[in-house]
Protein backbone atom coordinates (compact mmCIF):
# COMPACT_ATOMS: atom_id res chain seq x y z
CA UNK A 1 0.00 0.00 0.00
CA UNK A 2 2.71 2.76 0.99
CA UNK A 3 4.78 1.36 -2.43
CA UNK A 4 1.69 2.19 -4.13
CA UNK A 5 1.21 5.57 -3.05
CA UNK A 6 5.29 6.34 -3.80
CA UNK A 7 4.44 5.82 -7.21
CA UNK A 8 1.71 7.91 -7.28
CA UNK A 9 2.92 10.50 -5.94
CA UNK A 10 6.66 10.38 -7.80
CA UNK A 11 4.62 10.68 -10.98
CA UNK A 12 2.48 13.48 -9.84
CA UNK A 13 5.80 15.60 -9.22
CA UNK A 14 7.67 13.79 -11.86
CA UNK A 15 7.89 17.58 -14.13
CA UNK A 16 8.79 19.48 -10.89
CA UNK A 17 11.42 17.48 -8.84
CA UNK A 18 14.04 15.28 -10.97
CA UNK A 19 14.18 11.83 -10.22
CA UNK A 20 17.72 11.57 -9.12
CA UNK A 21 16.71 14.35 -6.76
CA UNK A 22 13.59 13.04 -5.73
CA UNK A 23 15.94 9.70 -5.15
CA UNK A 24 18.55 11.52 -3.09
CA UNK A 25 16.14 13.77 -1.18
CA UNK A 26 13.87 10.65 0.17
CA UNK A 27 16.71 8.46 1.16
CA UNK A 28 18.58 11.28 3.15
CA UNK A 29 15.53 12.46 4.81
CA UNK A 30 15.00 8.24 5.74
CA UNK A 31 18.57 8.56 7.28
CA UNK A 32 17.56 11.22 9.14
CA UNK A 33 14.82 9.29 10.24
CA UNK A 34 16.41 6.25 10.60
CA UNK A 35 19.26 7.40 12.41
CA UNK A 36 18.14 7.41 16.41
CA UNK A 37 16.29 4.31 16.25
CA UNK A 38 18.73 2.55 13.86
CA UNK A 39 22.77 4.33 14.85
CA UNK A 40 23.02 2.03 18.31
CA UNK A 41 21.97 -1.33 16.83
CA UNK A 42 24.33 -0.73 13.66
CA UNK A 43 26.78 0.12 15.81
CA UNK A 44 26.36 -2.74 18.32
CA UNK A 45 26.18 -5.69 15.30
CA UNK A 46 29.13 -4.16 13.87
CA UNK A 47 31.00 -7.39 14.02
CA UNK A 48 27.57 -9.51 12.53
CA UNK A 49 28.07 -7.37 9.20
CA UNK A 50 31.52 -7.81 8.88
CA UNK A 51 31.44 -11.39 7.28
CA UNK A 52 28.17 -9.89 5.05
CA UNK A 53 29.83 -6.78 3.87
CA UNK A 54 29.83 -7.81 0.36
CA UNK A 55 26.32 -9.07 0.29
CA UNK A 56 25.60 -5.87 2.64
CA UNK A 57 26.84 -3.63 0.08
CA UNK A 58 24.81 -4.93 -2.77
CA UNK A 59 21.64 -5.26 -1.14
CA UNK A 60 22.23 -1.37 -0.77
CA UNK A 61 23.59 -1.31 -4.40
CA UNK A 62 20.14 -3.14 -5.70
CA UNK A 63 17.35 -2.01 -2.72
CA UNK A 64 18.18 2.13 -2.43
CA UNK A 65 20.32 3.30 -4.75
CA UNK A 66 18.70 1.01 -8.27
CA UNK A 67 15.54 0.15 -7.55
CA UNK A 68 14.17 3.82 -6.05
CA UNK A 69 15.79 5.44 -8.66
CA UNK A 70 14.87 3.55 -12.25
CA UNK A 71 11.69 3.51 -10.33
CA UNK A 72 11.76 7.61 -10.42
CA UNK A 73 13.83 7.54 -13.85
CA UNK A 74 11.01 5.50 -15.43
CA UNK A 75 7.89 7.28 -14.14
CA UNK A 76 8.98 10.34 -15.96
CA UNK A 77 8.14 8.52 -19.10
CA UNK A 78 4.92 5.70 -18.38
CA UNK A 79 2.05 6.34 -16.20
CA UNK A 80 1.70 5.81 -12.68
CA UNK A 81 -1.04 2.73 -12.88
CA UNK A 82 1.67 1.30 -15.67
CA UNK A 83 4.53 1.59 -12.98
CA UNK A 84 2.30 -0.32 -9.92
CA UNK A 85 0.86 -3.09 -12.59
CA UNK A 86 4.68 -3.83 -13.45
CA UNK A 87 5.48 -3.66 -9.93
CA UNK A 88 3.51 -6.61 -9.52
CA UNK A 89 5.75 -9.06 -11.84
CA UNK A 90 8.50 -8.62 -9.03
CA UNK A 91 7.06 -12.45 -7.47
CA UNK A 92 7.19 -13.83 -10.91
CA UNK A 93 10.83 -13.02 -10.99
CA UNK A 94 11.62 -13.74 -7.35
CA UNK A 95 10.14 -17.32 -8.19
CA UNK A 96 12.60 -17.68 -11.65
CA UNK A 97 15.42 -16.28 -10.59
CA UNK A 98 15.45 -18.25 -7.20
CA UNK A 99 15.17 -21.47 -9.22
CA UNK A 100 18.19 -20.17 -12.09
CA UNK A 101 20.22 -18.70 -9.54
CA UNK A 102 19.83 -19.69 -6.09
CA UNK A 103 18.83 -23.11 -6.31
CA UNK A 104 15.33 -22.63 -5.04
CA UNK A 105 12.70 -25.52 -6.01
CA UNK A 106 9.64 -24.94 -8.19
CA UNK A 107 7.09 -27.29 -9.11
CA UNK A 108 4.96 -27.38 -12.20
CA UNK A 109 2.38 -25.38 -10.51
CA UNK A 110 4.54 -22.33 -9.89
CA UNK A 111 5.81 -22.78 -13.49
CA UNK A 112 2.61 -22.37 -15.24
CA UNK A 113 1.79 -19.19 -12.81
CA UNK A 114 4.58 -17.81 -13.79
CA UNK A 115 3.98 -18.27 -17.55
CA UNK A 116 0.73 -16.78 -17.21
CA UNK A 117 1.79 -14.13 -15.16
CA UNK A 118 4.65 -13.16 -17.49
CA UNK A 119 2.10 -13.06 -20.61
CA UNK A 120 0.01 -10.87 -18.25
CA UNK A 121 2.80 -8.53 -17.86
CA UNK A 122 3.40 -8.48 -21.34
CA UNK A 123 -0.18 -7.78 -22.30
CA UNK A 124 0.54 -4.46 -19.89
CA UNK A 125 3.79 -3.57 -21.23
CA UNK A 126 2.33 -3.44 -24.76
CA UNK A 127 -1.12 -1.84 -24.15
CA UNK A 128 -2.74 -4.95 -25.23
CA UNK A 129 -1.62 -4.31 -28.50
CA UNK A 130 0.70 -7.83 -30.22
CA UNK A 131 1.86 -5.77 -32.75
CA UNK A 132 4.06 -3.58 -30.03
CA UNK A 133 5.21 -6.58 -29.00
CA UNK A 134 6.09 -7.67 -32.33
CA UNK A 135 7.59 -4.38 -33.22
CA UNK A 136 9.77 -4.03 -30.26
CA UNK A 137 7.73 -1.08 -29.67
CA UNK A 138 7.95 -0.48 -25.76
CA UNK A 139 7.63 2.66 -23.73
CA UNK A 140 10.86 3.15 -22.74
CA UNK A 141 9.41 3.96 -19.75
CA UNK A 142 8.12 0.85 -18.73
CA UNK A 143 11.67 -0.77 -19.93
CA UNK A 144 13.44 1.33 -16.93
CA UNK A 145 10.50 0.63 -14.14
CA UNK A 146 10.83 -3.54 -15.38
CA UNK A 147 14.80 -3.16 -15.03
CA UNK A 148 14.05 -1.61 -11.04
CA UNK A 149 11.58 -5.34 -10.67
CA UNK A 150 14.71 -6.91 -11.26
CA UNK A 151 16.90 -5.25 -8.87
CA UNK A 152 13.87 -5.80 -6.46
CA UNK A 153 13.74 -9.31 -7.15
CA UNK A 154 18.36 -9.66 -6.86
CA UNK A 155 17.37 -7.36 -3.50
CA UNK A 156 14.93 -9.92 -1.82
CA UNK A 157 16.32 -12.82 -2.76
CA UNK A 158 19.98 -11.77 -1.08
CA UNK A 159 18.24 -10.83 2.01
CA UNK A 160 18.05 -14.80 2.93
CA UNK A 161 22.00 -15.07 3.51
CA UNK A 162 21.88 -12.18 6.12
CA UNK A 163 22.04 -13.81 9.62
CA UNK A 164 19.03 -14.05 11.57
CA UNK A 165 19.63 -12.39 14.86
CA UNK A 166 20.46 -8.97 12.36
CA UNK A 167 18.33 -5.57 14.10
CA UNK A 168 16.56 -5.10 10.83
CA UNK A 169 16.27 -1.54 12.18
CA UNK A 170 19.96 -1.10 12.19
CA UNK A 171 20.59 -3.16 9.02
CA UNK A 172 18.00 -0.90 7.43
CA UNK A 173 20.29 2.32 8.48
CA UNK A 174 23.52 0.84 7.02
CA UNK A 175 21.75 -0.35 3.69
CA UNK A 176 20.20 3.42 3.10
CA UNK A 177 23.78 4.85 4.23
CA UNK A 178 25.56 3.59 1.64
CA UNK A 179 22.56 3.28 -0.84
CA UNK A 180 23.07 7.20 -0.60
CA UNK A 181 26.90 7.13 -1.56
CA UNK A 182 25.80 5.40 -4.99
CA UNK A 183 22.60 7.99 -5.83
CA UNK A 184 25.78 11.12 -4.58
CA UNK A 185 27.05 11.28 -8.30
CA UNK A 186 24.05 10.96 -9.87
CA UNK A 187 22.31 13.20 -8.22
CA UNK A 188 25.57 15.61 -8.38
CA UNK A 189 25.02 15.43 -11.97
CA UNK A 190 21.16 15.70 -12.34
CA UNK A 191 21.84 19.29 -10.11
CA UNK A 192 24.79 20.54 -12.44
CA UNK A 193 22.54 19.89 -15.65
CA UNK A 194 19.42 20.68 -14.66
CA UNK A 195 17.51 24.07 -13.75
CA UNK A 196 17.20 24.74 -9.57
CA UNK A 197 14.31 23.55 -8.41
CA UNK A 198 11.51 26.32 -6.75
CA UNK A 199 9.98 23.57 -4.47
CA UNK A 200 6.05 24.51 -3.57
CA UNK A 201 4.11 22.96 -0.15
CA UNK A 202 2.91 19.86 -2.67
CA UNK A 203 6.44 19.78 -3.30
CA UNK A 204 7.86 19.54 0.10
CA UNK A 205 5.16 17.35 1.31
CA UNK A 206 5.55 14.58 -1.58
CA UNK A 207 9.27 14.56 -0.24
CA UNK A 208 8.75 13.79 3.16
CA UNK A 209 5.98 11.59 2.03
CA UNK A 210 8.14 9.54 0.10
CA UNK A 211 11.17 10.05 2.80
CA UNK A 212 9.15 8.25 5.52
CA UNK A 213 6.39 5.98 5.14
CA UNK A 214 7.77 4.00 1.67
CA UNK A 215 10.67 4.26 3.04
CA UNK A 216 11.19 3.93 6.59
CA UNK A 217 8.15 2.22 7.36
CA UNK A 218 7.42 -0.31 4.25
CA UNK A 219 11.19 -1.34 3.78
CA UNK A 220 11.49 -2.32 7.44
CA UNK A 221 8.04 -4.10 7.29
CA UNK A 222 9.21 -5.47 3.92
CA UNK A 223 12.39 -7.03 5.67
CA UNK A 224 11.14 -7.99 9.34
CA UNK A 225 8.49 -10.16 7.03
CA UNK A 226 10.70 -11.86 5.31
CA UNK A 227 12.92 -12.45 8.40
CA UNK A 228 9.65 -13.82 9.66
CA UNK A 229 8.81 -16.00 6.92
CA UNK A 230 12.69 -17.28 6.40
CA UNK A 231 12.53 -18.37 10.53
CA UNK A 232 8.65 -19.96 10.52
CA UNK A 233 7.59 -21.24 7.24
CA UNK A 234 10.85 -21.45 5.10
CA UNK A 235 9.01 -23.62 2.32
CA UNK A 236 7.35 -20.61 1.61
CA UNK A 237 10.05 -18.25 0.60
CA UNK A 238 10.08 -20.56 -2.54
CA UNK A 239 7.19 -18.90 -4.02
Amino acid sequence: MLWAGNFVVARAIHASIPPMTLSFARWVIALLVLLPLGLRPAVRQFHLYRPYWRRILLLSLLGITAFNSLVYWGLQFTSATNGVLLNSFIPILIALFGALFFRMPMNWKQGGAILISFFGVLTIVAHGDAERLLALDINRGDAIVFSAMVAWAFYTLLLRGLPGGVDRLGLLTVQVALGLLGILPFFVWEVAHVPPLHLDLPGWAACLYVGTLPSVAAYYCYNLGWHVLARHAPTALSI
